[in-house]
């Protein structure tokens, strides 16, 4: 689990949303150590005369752009961690995208894991029964 919402300029295009959530997903497993059998990518496209950097549409600049948004459970993951994991998230969109503006952003939300969870039961739940089990 985590739950990933990106958005990107253009049009909606299947191929390149299944690359994309292929390779965050990878990303995602290798720098942050999340499950990539339970993360879930969610993608959005944006028309670029809809999204502005600097008071002028991205379709003004000529350029692309992302906006990725990521919840985790506080504490999982190292400054350093996350560091590697926004340089790594940003080179891939502009491998993706065939280069993205300087203003394209990414947020990793580190939240409480009695708040965060899936199939009805928090992360906090999760823990604890494994430790229980393990006992």
């Amino acid at each position: 689990m985590p739950i990933i919402t990106i958005s990107v300029t253009g049009k909606p295009d299947a191929k390149l949303a299944a690359a994309i959530a292929k390779d965050i997903t990878e990303i995602t497993a290798a720098q942050l150590r999340k499950d990539p059998t339970i993360t879930a990518v969610v993608v959005n496209y944006i028309d670029p005369q809809h999204w502005f950097a600097g008071g002028k549409s991205l379709a003004e600049h000529g350029a692309n752009t992302f906006w990725l948004d990521i919840k985790v459970v506080d504490g999982t993951n190292t400054k350093l961690e996350l560091e590697a994991y926004l340089k790594a998230i940003f080179e891939a969109f502009g491998r993706l995208l065939n280069g993205v503006h300087e203003e394209s952003y990414a947020l990793v939300h580190e939240v409480p894991a009695a708040a965060y969870g899936y199939g009805g039961k928090s992360q906090e739940f999760r823990f604890i029964s494994g430790r229980l089990k393990a006992a």
